[in-house]
């Protein structure tokens, strides 16, 4: 077998046209290392198989695999339709199975719907929401849930049907210092405790006293700027500590029990977090014992935690309660992001679907960022996650729309293609590597029409003909940011989200004063200063303010230009109605720049009530505001 045929049998792309339009081809020996990963334990010559463990039909065709030919069909529900010629056309969308009489073999048949849902409003607008960031005067250092619930019901009072979008609300590994980006995940399955209001935590009340301590000293936290997650933990974990042991704990932990019961994943996920508490980060150095799920070291472990494994659990159900109400409140459009941590969870407990030898995933050079991106991210090879159903990708899409209006699916390129790192090598040397497309587009569809939540596709950056046209028609929104796009807002396609920028891009404030260019300067990162200063210079003639124009007429004319969009949604983000000239995320960097730890300057009672958010908001909607009394 030749080079060519052999990388194409492993879903090498052998070049690719990158962002700029330059054509782009990876070096040999950054192919060969990424096919290394890509067939470790298989023989030389052996390519991928596409075994039988799952298989997917569209809603309503009869037609069966024809080697799936003489087998039984169970149904979801358990109900076991026999041996069938042909599939029923009116069979439901779901996981049924697929039974071989001869031997009990059971392939799982996926039958899915040929779209995600379809957003319920003709037009919503909101606010795009870094939560860290939106402290109120209640905080304990860090934006919470309620913080949400204070925005959401301000927004809702201006009218308009409006939507928050969050970012992503992933667990980190909560040991003594948490990891800041919500992009950097150790689980897509579970959520960050850091999001909790305490106060509204049931029982808190009852510590009295205590929680008055706690609170306060978690308040004073909001004095300075840069968000103090290793501190804001210490103060939260002690007060769900202080709960947990309060009376009624008995009846709290055997609800705990029994929702592990119910969930082997989530029990996995508890002693693991026990786990970093006891041995820290990575698991990669942990007792040999301990170093995979079906270690041998982990039922003593649990045994001796038991109490410590229910408590995570509970601390799991706090979370999912607060993020309920939130959505009980307003149409919340979460956010998932691309990969996780290797250090983390989902790496450990589907550690063989992943390749974890220092390979990474990222992206090529772009306009914006010109040496391109390294996520540190390890990706998950392909081939395993269809052999092993799919599971952690159907696991994490469940959690991601449960309690949401919405999803954002970050990079939404990854279900089509994935850039991959090989191990000490950089962006420059990336090899993209195929993914099964169909597979995961269906698998999308089937969960969000189960959610009644819709998609949005983050298609930004580097994007391969034909990938736009395939999310249109299975109704993803796609996803339009007018810093980056020199077309008429009137132009957006109505089937999409549109904002000015993202966390990702110069805020207005940043772009239109100059300071996020200084920025990038002064942090070695060569950025593009004649093309920086050409889009302010378009960015104003589009709004129509002059070049001189106070930041506060920028920010406004700048929404209310967006506002013209036939898009779905509309958004805005919060700083930029609080004029923050610093970006939450600067790409490119890792400690020199202080990357989802900036908060608002001032709380958010403070900004909502400006004068500004209301012009914001108001631009945004595209409809005169609501009479005064």
């Amino acid at each position: 077998m030749d080079r060519t045929e052999r990388d194409a049998r492993w879903g090498i792309q052998a070049h690719y046209t990158d962002a700029l339009g330059r054509d782009q081809a990876p070096s040999d020996e950054a192919v060969d290392e990424v096919v290394d990963q890509l067939r470790r334990d298989r023989p030389a010559d052996e390519g991928p198989q596409a075994g039988d463990e799952i298989a997917f039909v569209a809603q309503g065709r009869s037609d069966l695999p024809p080697t799936l030919a003489g087998r039984r069909l169970v149904s979801e529900d358990g109900t076991d339709l026999g041996v069938v010629p042909a599939l029923p056309t009116d069979l439901p969308i779901g996981y049924h199975r697929l039974v071989d009489q001869s031997d009990g073999h059971a392939t799982v048949l996926v039958v899915h719907p040929p779209t995600c849902a379809d957003p319920q409003a003709a037009r919503s607008w909101g606010w795009a929401l870094q939560l860290p960031a939106a402290r109120s005067r209640a905080s304990w250092g860090i934006g919470d849930l309620a913080d949400a619930g204070t925005i959401a019901a301000w927004a809702q009072a201006r009218g308009g049907d409006p939507v928050l979008l969050l970012n992503p609300l992933h667990a980190p590994n909560l040991g003594a210092d948490p990891q800041a980006s919500p992009y950097f995940a150790s689980s897509r399955c579970f959520r960050n405790p850091l999001a909790l209001r305490i106060e509204e935590v049931p029982g808190a009340r009852e510590l009295g006293a205590e929680l008055d301590d706690l609170a306060l000293a978690g308040r004073e936290l909001s004095a300075q700027r840069r968000i103090d997650r290793r501190r804001v933990w210490a103060l939260k974990r002690e007060a769900l500590d202080r709960i947990w042991s309060l009376q009624g704990h008995d009846a709290r932990r055997a609800e705990a029990e029994v929702r592990m019961a119910a969930d082997p994943v989530l029990r996995a996920f508890a002693a693991f977090t026990v786990a970093v508490e006891r041995h820290g980060e990575p698991w990669s150095a942990w007792p040999v014992e301990l170093r995979r799920p079906d270690g041998p070291g982990w039922p003593a472990f649990v045994a001796q935690h038991a109490d410590r494994v229910a408590f995570e659990a509970w601390v799991q159900g706090a979370v999912d309660e607060q993020v309920g109400r939130l959505a009980a409140e307003i149409p919340v459009v979460h956010d998932l992001a691309v990969g996780t941590d290797g250090a983390g969870f989902d790496a450990w407990y589907w550690q063989d679907l992943f390749v974890l030898d220092g390979t990474r995933i990222g992206a090529p050079g772009d306009e914006f960022n010109t040496q391109g991106q390294d996520w540190g991210l390890p990706p998950m090879d392909p081939w395993r996650l269809r052999a092993a159903g799919y599971e952690p990708f159907v696991r994490m899409l469940r959690t991601a729309f449960s309690a949401g209006a919405g999803l954002r699916i970050d990079h939404v390129m990854g279900l089509f293609r994935l850039f991959w790192l090989p191990a000490g090598r950089g962006a420059a040397d990336g090899v993209y590597v195929r993914q099964p497309t169909d597979d995961l587009l269906a698998l999308v569809a089937l969960e969000s029409t189960r959610a009644g939540a819709f998609v949005v596709g983050e298609d930004l950056g580097t994007v391969e003909p034909g990938v736009r046209e395939a999310l249109a028609e299975r109704r993803f929104l796609s996803y339009r940011v007018m810093s980056l796009d020199d077309s008429p807002v009137e132009h957006y396609p109505a089937q999409s989200l549109a904002s000015i920028s993202t966390h990702d891009l110069p805020t207005v404030a940043g772009l239109w004063t100059g300071t996020d260019l200084a920025d990038q300067e002064r942090l070695g990162m060569r950025p593009p200063v004649e093309e920086t200063h050409a889009m302010r210079a378009g960015f104003g003639h589009r709004i129509g303010v002059a070049p001189d124009a106070p930041v506060e007429d920028v920010v406004v004319a700048a929404h209310r230009t967006l506002a013209r969009a036939r898009s779905r949604i509309v958004l805005a983000q919060l700083e930029d109605a609080a004029l923050v000239a610093e970006r939450p995320n600067m790409p490119g960097t890792t400690d020199e720049w202080p990357n989802w730890s900036l908060a608002l300057p001032h709380p958010i009672e403070d900004v909502l009530a400006s004068g500004t958010a209301a012009a914001v908001a108001d631009a945004t909607r595209g409809t005169p505001p609501p009479p005064q009394h």
